[in-house]
């Protein structure tokens, strides 16, 4: 095993493991560790000899996202060169020439779950744990994730993206965000079979895959997705205000903990935030993964330089440094939020140093990677 810092690598034949390597912090992405994957992707879909790629995470995580105190206490330039590269990285992800394999072993959040979910095969298990916190931070669901959660069934992303809702193995299966659930006891024997095969062809990792597989795992008697249908009901409003409504509405009905829940979880994000994700989720609707990850980075960067709005550094230090849960968001209010300011985020910064991301040209796609396009 050859170290490369916070990132570990394994070769076996024509095979390539690439392994997160900041098990204390749960593999939170640092400038470093995006910067290495870079160099690491390019390099093993350049060399002829590769023919898969698996990508997992040391310790209890696959990754827990990027390391948002970093980003919150640096500049906000700084801030830009890690978005930019960790795009860039989601999208060789998405439009990658080689087979990729992703092992989602424990929590996979933000920005640590987009590494996995733009791949080919997203292989969850019995502790893994997706979520997008990022509504109750400041932020939105970003790395390109308006592509991906908005083409869960129904009104699912919006849900899952506005609320953060925490999903495990057998829910990110039946929603689409994972392609097998393989029980954690055969993880790593399905792994040792991936290598063993020595191909990349993808017909015959699927068969491998399946063949550890459990087809049908159990949701939960609370799953969120038994809730699909008043999901669709409620999330399929225009606005963040009328989805409250409609949340309300339907307490008024049936409450039970679930919906009201959901509608604290909405009530407790940053109104500037919720209106930035859904509008955010909405343009994914239409939109390929490239256009999704170029508009997420006017938007990301939008937040750092804190001009329009600071609550991506309230919430930092309510939740990350403070610890008191107690963000004071400001706007304080949805009715406050303006669409002017909305808008703002989706325009390019007024900076003479900025410019739109700038993503690779990618030759010789796989029909796979096109149909992302």
């Amino acid at each position: 095993m050859a170290p490369t810092s916070q990132v570990l690598t394994k070769h076996s034949s024509n095979v390539r493991t690439i392994i997160l390597n900041r098990p204390q912090q749960l593999n939170a992405l640092t400038l470093e560790m995006v910067s290495q994957l870079l160099e690491l992707l390019n390099a093993y879909e350049e060399d002829p000899s590769v023919k898969l790629v698996i990508m997992k995470g040391e310790g209890r995580a696959f990754c827990a996202g990027g390391d948002v105190a970093a980003l919150a206490n640096g500049s906000w330039k700084q801030g830009a060169v890690f978005f930019s590269r960790a795009y860039t990285i989601d999208y060789l992800v998405a439009t990658y020439a080689k087979t990729q394999v992703s092992l989602i072993r424990g929590i996979a959040m933000g920005g640590g779950a987009a590494l996995a979910i733009h791949g080919r095969f997203r292989v969850v298990t019995d502790n893994t744990l997706f979520a997008m916190p990022e509504t109750a931070l400041g932020s939105f669901p970003d790395v390109g994730s308006s592509y991906y959660l908005s083409r869960l069934p129904g009104f699912f992303g919006e849900y899952v993206g506005l609320t953060g809702a925490r999903l495990d193995g057998a829910e990110m299966l039946a929603c689409g965000l994972a392609t097998h659930f393989v029980p954690l006891e055969k993880l790593s024997s399905l792994e040792d079979a991936l290598c063993k095969a020595n191909t990349g062809d993808p017909e015959i990792i699927n068969n491998i895959i399946h063949d550890f597989s459990n087809k049908n795992p159990k949701l939960k008697e609370k799953s969120h997705y038994f809730r699909l249908k008043t999901i669709n009901s409620c999330f399929s409003q225009r606005t963040v205000e009328e989805i409250i409504s409609a949340l309300e509405e339907e307490a008024d009905r049936n409450m039970d903990d679930w919906i009201s829940w959901t509608i604290q979880a909405l009530k407790k994000a940053s109104p500037t935030s919720l209106k930035i994700s859904l509008r955010s989720i909405r343009a994914g609707r239409l939109q390929g993964v490239r256009q999704c990850l170029i508009r997420e980075y006017r938007i990301s960067c939008t937040i750092l330089q804190g001009k329009v709005c600071k609550d991506f550094f309230e919430g930092c230090r309510a939740l990350l440094k403070d610890k008191d849960k107690n963000p004071k968001w400001e706007p304080s209010k949805l009715e406050l939020v303006s669409k002017q300011m909305v808008d703002s985020y989706f325009a390019p910064l007024d900076d003479e140093d900025w410019e739109d991301l700038k993503l690779p040209v990618r030759p010789n796609l796989t029909s796979y990677a096109i149909s992302k396009l």
